[in-house]
């Protein structure tokens, strides 16, 4: 575990490292919840074993137990302290999110050099509010990106990304029957732990997809 300083307070990265490292994937939590959501931990248990280290990182507010996410330039500003430290073992840094972490990755990807943007639950818009849409902050990434996204999420279905996403050579990936949090209803046609698996594993091989660095 590193702790780092950054204008926001202190954040603090949880390491799962592989033994022989191709990349490091940095991914952090929402707006409602920590590292402890279940597709963040789903991919720091698998991802070691295919070569990537995992680093799951704790914004400063999180930390300092508060209960309300500050404001974007704050989420931004801890992030931009937190990279040397994710770069630090001098691999490529694929810099990840879920909801909100999401699009905190996508506003920095650029400036920071990122390898790639993995985004998890991309709150495209707020609940039943389409017309308050964030596309621009996903379409601005500036690197490669792939949204994972349950085919129930109110904050944005798959269906609902702009053209322009897969024009640009981004990928979405759909976790069936998920919501925000990919949990899938106990009726679905398959498990809580299938879905996992499918995230995982979809994850897994578009991080193998060879990349300039």
């Amino acid at each position: 575990m590193t702790s780092v300083e950054t204008p926001a307070g202190q954040a603090r990265i949880t390491w799962h490292h592989a033994r022989r490292p191709r990349l490091v994937l940095a991914v952090s939590h929402g707006a409602g919840g920590g590292i402890e959501a279940r597709d963040l931990q789903a991919l720091a248990a698998a991802l070691p074993a295919r070569d990537v280290t995992v680093a799951l990182v704790e914004q400063p507010w999180r930390v300092a137990g508060k209960k309300l996410a500050p404001a974007p330039k704050t989420l931004d500003a801890g992030w931009r302290a937190l990279w040397p430290a994710l770069g630090a073992p001098g691999l490529p840094v694929v810099a990840g999110g879920r909801s909100a972490g999401a699009r905190v990755a996508c506003r920095t990807a650029a400036e920071l050099g990122a390898h790639a943007v993995l985004a998890l639950s991309f709150p495209l818009h707020p609940p039943g509010r389409p017309e308050k849409s964030r596309a621009a902050e996903l379409l601005g990434a500036g690197a490669p990106t792939l949204v994972v996204q349950g085919g129930n999420d109110p904050f944005g279905k798959p269906a609902e990304f702009p053209a322009e996403f897969s024009a640009g050579g981004h990928e979405l990936l759909e976790i069936p029957y998920g919501d925000h949090s990919f949990a899938v209803p106990k009726r679905a046609p398959l498990s809580q732990a299938e879905a996992l698996g499918t995230l995982v594993e979809g994850v897994a091989s578009w991080l193998g997809k060879p990349r300039e660095c």
